[in-house]
């Protein structure tokens, strides 16, 4: 089991959003030059926005600021204007949710909670390396384990300790950013206090780290790792990274799982990518209940305790 650390207990529950029968093509992010947010966002005409501030990072000495966050909720046609301009403009829009949206701190963004400096590049991790490393981590039995061995094993049958390896991708015929709006949408209307985002990425994995999201610290707090694999994901499944939270990402997935054996593959990664998932899911909490879940489902909501 990993070592665990973290300066805050963390809960938060993985928001349900309707499912659509669509499919897309795989993301193709554009190359652009990102310069400083200040300058993209006057560059983005700035007055069409709606009150918010720069969030200043408890790192540094006051001079990290790495997002813009709205001083309150926002509607889903400016979500989706910010999300059509992006190429143009540089700014990804993510829609925030908070430990406690009612406790006026918006944790971890308006408490600036966030560390883009102590994150490396997720251009420097690969992503099919890394969910073999942490499959192996998670799948090892410890003789502290609240489970027995065979136990343990259960949890990742068919696989047990073997890693299977990435899934593939599919190659389909809907407009990824249709489907994120879409759940953009129902995110917006499941959770009325979320807030806007931006951020100088040129993806929304990429917009994780730039923002200096820490969701993942409990198991590794180079969230660069996480933005690989969710990299990768934009290009395997169509994803797009739509919503964050404390410790909670929520993604629209164009081209998601259709068959078992394909689901169980995409499952594995998803236990390697955030146990939680499957140990603190629904019951069973088992790989191949999971694996049946998101058969079909075009959103991947995760959680780390």
């Amino acid at each position: 089991m990993p070592v665990l650390w973290n300066t805050a207990t963390k809960r938060s529950t993985p928001v349900a959003a309707e499912q659509a029968i669509l499919s897309a093509h795989p993301v193709r992010v554009p190359a652009m030059n990102l310069g400083h947010l200040t300058e993209l966002l006057a560059d983005s005409a700035e007055s069409r926005l709606p009150p918010g501030r720069m969030v200043t990072s408890d790192e540094g000495d006051g001079n990290v600021q790495p997002l813009w966050l709205s001083d309150g909720p926002v509607a889903i046609e400016l979500w989706t204007q910010m999300q059509a301009e992006h190429t143009r403009s540089g700014l990804w829009p993510l829609l925030l949710d908070a430990l406690d949206p009612n406790d006026g701190d918006f944790r971890p963004w308006e408490s600036g909670e966030v560390f883009p400096k102590q994150m490396s590049s997720p251009a420097s991790h690969d992503s099919a390396g890394l969910l073999a490393r942490w499959w192996a981590t998670y799948t090892a039995v410890d003789e502290d384990d609240m489970l027995d061995a065979d136990r343990r094993l259960a949890v990742t049958a068919p696989f047990g300790q073997t890693w299977p390896g990435l899934a593939s991708g599919r190659e389909t015929t809907t407009n990824p950013g249709q489907l994120a709006a879409e759940f953009a949408q129902a995110f917006l209307a499941d959770c009325p206090q979320t807030r806007l985002k931006l951020v100088a990425a040129a993806s929304g994995a990429d917009a994780l780290t730039a923002a200096g999201w820490t969701g993942p610290c409990n198991y590794d707090n180079d969230t660069a790792k996480f933005s690989a694999v969710v990299r990768d994901w934009e290009h395997r499944f169509g994803a797009l990274v739509v919503a964050v939270g404390f410790s909670t990402l929520h993604l629209s997935v164009a081209s998601p799982p259709v068959d078992e054996h394909e689901a169980l593959l995409v499952a594995a990664e998803h236990f390697a990518f955030c146990p939680d998932n499957i140990w603190q899911g629904s019951r069973p909490y088992t790989l191949a209940a999971y694996a049946e879940r998101i058969t079909g489902a075009h959103h991947w909501n995760f959680w780390w305790d």
